[in-house]
């Protein structure tokens, strides 16, 4: 029941005491954020003002705007490599940033970023925001649970000692996670022994048990991304008998070995006939058609990123949820956290996140795509938190206490609105990202290259690739990188065989960065490549059919990844043979060097 209107927030009534403390806190933040920008400027600058990286740029322990503006660079990560790889390689000096532990960036080749024991607790206010704001649209939510599949990967210590790991896997490592007092609306089905496993079937299936077990108490069901929970229904379309069985014998399946999981499940898992002939029964036929909500009948909308990249996945979520709402409570990245969205239930077109001043130091760097780039003599010009206009595109800059400064995060935001004075963003894309199933990122240059190491297998066969394109293909569970190849092959006779084509997705998989490959072999998260061959002419083709659109012939270049379907039929009806990874690429979780 919602406390009475002397504790009410301009947000709508707070459904107890501590909601209502935490709505007025996000009021409080977005009433003056350009005050509260500049404290935690501030208190940024006083923090790292010992470091060699402000020193170098003769900041001399200034602390105000002016200052800070005036003398620090804007910066890109290979700008601060040689400081973090110190840090990581064991200097404990008063080095460049001030890192005493390293988080990994799940970007293209997996970046070291830095970060903080106090960081912890500032991304810990933020998570305790979004119930408060969730339940001001979903009433009800502490007579139940939430069923979310949550996951840790694989951690690596740098040469110098220090443990470098995802940024969820930090946190749900965190004492902040492991410790959060109890809340009647925040409760989950999954055991924290599940989700800290780093074993991902074992993770998984364990999470997925319980949910079944529980399914009269689901009332919400979620993931960080769309495509983890979509890879929790397939692998649900896979396992369901042995699910089953575990239920019906009380019994837990013996491909769960980890000792910490086996001994809470003995306390859950206990026989029930009835809830396995109702499982088997629902998910032995082919109609999927809403079965989240038959599953757990009780669930009132789903939580998951579904804006960017995963966008892709939403008419796929529909289908196994029967159109349920789709929430996106909030916007982080590796770097820092910065805000969240106070209309979670709204469409997925329309999510927007308000910007929370206190999480680090915003700028916003405008973004003119047919623009040159700024060059050294006429640096960026970057705009104040409160300052940005509703209908233009920004690049993120944040300067974190973590020891970031004025670092380009490489996110597109377009101002939508204001809430009180703080900016509202959607989030556009991630600059010059081309291709993404989950956490993986691939830009062209890196698609580029891996088609020039794939290419060798063909010169003994004197072909090569002519043209290409790509997409990222999310009809299949779980999805998969596509390329389309043109060939030229100068003599029939010695045309290169399927096995050979085959090798070629294997050796672009090779050739693809980190998080890609982990993906692949340890989370199962990707599907295997896919080259798709079509015949002479195809991109002559393609290229008639943008200019019959208004394209420019002169200026006309090779899309490197389409997904706009009349160009999809075209490559597609024009294919001639299909060829798949016929194993996993290399990846181990090895020690940094």
């Amino acid at each position: 029941m919602a406390v009475d209107s002397v504790t009410s927030s301009p947000l709508g009534p707070p459904a107890c005491e501590k909601d209502a403390k935490a709505l007025q806190f996000i009021e409080d933040m977005t009433r003056n954020p350009d005050a509260v920008q500049e404290r935690v400027l501030g208190e940024i600058l006083s923090q790292n003002a010992e470091t060699e990286y402000l020193k170098k740029f003769g900041l001399n322990g200034a602390t105000d705007r002016h200052s800070f503006k005036s003398k620090i660079p804007v910066v890109k990560y290979e700008d601060l490599q040689p400081e973090i790889q110190r840090i990581a390689n064991g200097d404990r000096s008063p080095s460049c940033l001030l890192i005493p532990s390293l988080s990994s960036s799940p970007a293209g080749e997996r970046k070291l970023m830095p970060t903080i024991e106090e960081e912890m607790e500032r991304r810990q206010q933020l998570y305790n925001l979004l119930m408060p704001v969730m339940n001001l649209y979903v009433p009800g939510l502490d007579k139940g649970k939430g069923l979310y599949f949550l996951f840790v990967k694989a951690s690596t210590k740098t040469p110098g000692g220090l443990l470098a790991r995802p940024v969820l896997t930090a946190y749900y490592n965190s004492k902040q996670f492991k410790n959060n007092p109890y809340d009647p609306y925040n409760v989950c089905t999954s055991p924290l022994e599940a989700v800290l496993c780093t074993d991902s079937f074992q993770s998984m299936y364990t999470q997925m048990l319980c949910g079944l077990i529980m399914r009269h108490e689901v009332l919400r069901v979620g993931a960080v991304f769309a495509s983890g929970l979509l890879r929790a229904i397939r692998f649900l379309q896979i396992n369901w008998k042995e699910l089953a069985y575990d239920i019906s014998t009380g019994i837990l399946n013996p491909k769960v070995t980890e000792p910490s999981i086996r001994e809470r499940m003995s306390n859950i898992l206990k026989a029930d006939q009835q809830l396995a002939d109702f499982i088997t029964k629902e998910c032995s036929g082919e109609n999927w058609d809403s079965i989240i909500t038959r599953i757990w009948p009780n669930t009132k909308y789903l939580e998951v990123i579904v804006t960017g990249a995963m966008a892709q996945y939403i008419p796929t979520l529909d289908y196994y949820s029967g159109g349920l709402p789709k929430s996106c409570t909030m916007y982080a990245s590796s770097e820092c956290y910065f805000g969240l969205n106070l209309k979670p239930m709204c469409k997925p077109s329309e999510v927007s996140y308000t910007i929370m001043p206190n999480m680090a130091y915003f700028e916003f760097m405008p973004h003119n795509p047919s623009a040159p780039p700024p060059s050294h003599d006429s640096p960026p010009r970057l705009v104040e938190l409160v300052d940005v206009e509703v209908g233009k595109e920004y690049e993120l800059v944040v300067s974190t206490y973590s020891g970031l400064s004025r670092y380009r995060v490489g996110d597109i935001l377009e101002v939508t609105g204001f809430h009180n004075l703080a900016p509202q963003f959607r989030f556009v894309r991630r600059k010059n990202v081309l291709l993404s199933i989950e956490s993986d990122k691939t830009d062209e240059a890196e698609l580029q290259k891996a088609i020039e190491n794939a290419s060798v297998l063909l010169r003994e066969f004197n072909t090569s690739v002519v043209e290409y394109t790509s997409y990222a293909d999310t009809k299949t569970i779980p999805g998969h990188y596509v390329i389309y190849w043109e060939l030229l092959v100068k003599e029939a006779a010695n045309s290169p065989t399927d096995d050979v084509l085959n090798q070629c997705c294997l050796a672009m998989e090779e050739s693809l960065n980190v998080v890609y490959r982990q993906s692949r072999v340890a989370d199962n998260s990707i599907g295997p490549l896919e080259i798709r061959v079509v015949k002479n002419g195809t991109f002559e083709e393609l290229m008639d059919y943008a200019i019959s659109r208004g394209a420019s012939i002169n200026q006309y270049k090779v899309p490197r990844c389409v997904n706009f379907t009349p160009i999809m039929e075209l490559l597609d009806s024009r294919v001639v043979s299909v060829h798949f990874s016929p194993a996993a690429p290399h990846w181990t979780p090895e020690r940094r060097r």
